[in-house]
């Protein structure tokens, strides 16, 4: 494999999240009095920092979300990941088949650290992944699209950006891939492929991941 590091998204490539959290994303802004769908949420913030929700609910409106947001929506969305947050079909086989086959990966994501291990240990993904290989955005100054991030999981990880692989499943993403000068596979399970038209390679099914690392 020509890759030496294999940097995963998280919300919607290892753990099923994205359904959940925009749908609990969108109706807490509608509550708040800032309407939003569940379409709107994806198409907004989906692969996004928290910072992101905030900068445009203020560029759009002029005003700015309560100071305890972020609480209440993470409080909701860990809530509901307790009950009924899955795997994505697929990502347990491929983590397999990388530590079998001795290739380092990690996980790079916008979430917060407490997001990505909630998750992680409601799916069982936590025996993949230790401290040294979680990245999230609250480790750097910029989230995606800036290219931030996956630098310095590569930094950390002591792998040069051009022999990393990322594996992501939104089009801030896919930029923050390309920004930081590394090959993007875009996972379009559920995100239409024009959106991730600037990834390398497009596939659709988790499960066809490890046979795309070998060729």
């Amino acid at each position: 494999m020509r890759y030496e590091l294999v940097i995963f998204d998280n919300d919607g490539v290892l753990v099923d999240s994205e359904p959940i959290s925009n749908t609990l994303l969108a109706a807490y802004l509608t509550e708040l009095g800032y309407p939003t769908s569940y379409e709107d949420s994806l198409r907004d913030y989906m692969g996004a920092a928290m910072h992101r929700v905030h900068d445009l609910v203020e560029e759009r409106t002029g005003r700015r979300l309560p100071t305890d947001f972020d609480d209440v929506f993470h409080g909701r969305v860990f809530a509901a990941f307790e009950r009924e947050l899955e795997p994505v079909a697929g990502a347990v086989e491929v983590l397999e088949k990388l530590a079998a086959d001795g290739v380092p990966y990690c996980v790079a994501s916008s979430g917060s650290h407490e997001r990505i291990r909630v998750g992680h240990r409601r799916t069982g993904l936590d025996r993949w992944f230790d401290d040294e290989r979680i990245f999230s955005s609250q480790d750097v100054g910029r989230g995606k699209p800036a290219p931030d991030l996956f630098l310095y999981a590569a930094e950390r990880m002591g792998v040069t950006p051009e022999k990393c692989l990322v594996v992501e499943d939104s089009p801030l993403g896919v930029r923050a891939a390309a920004a930081a000068g590394m090959d993007v596979y875009g996972f379009t399970a559920m995100t239409p492929a024009d959106r991730l038209a600037g990834a390398d390679r497009l596939f659709g099914d988790m499960s066809e991941l490890s046979g795309l690392l070998q060729s």
